[in-house]
């Protein structure tokens, strides 16, 4: 089964975020492939995205 982003166009702005998400947590991402990350790096960056997701969440419920 083939990944298939639902809104196209939203593509970049979550290239983006997870360049941004990965700064923050210090793992260097590189464009294209990163197949050679540790679990450990591709959670934290994971993570770091969900954070931020919840906190946006949160401030616009304010």
């Amino acid at each position: 089964m083939a990944n298939k982003n639902v809104v196209p166009e939203a593509k970049e702005a979550l290239n983006r975020f997870k360049m941004e998400a990965a700064n923050e947590v210090g793992v260097n991402l590189k464009q294209g492939y990163n197949g050679d990350l540790t679990s450990k790096q591709a959670g934290s960056i994971g993570g770091q995205m969900v954070k931020k997701m919840i906190e946006s969440y949160e401030n616009s419920m304010k």
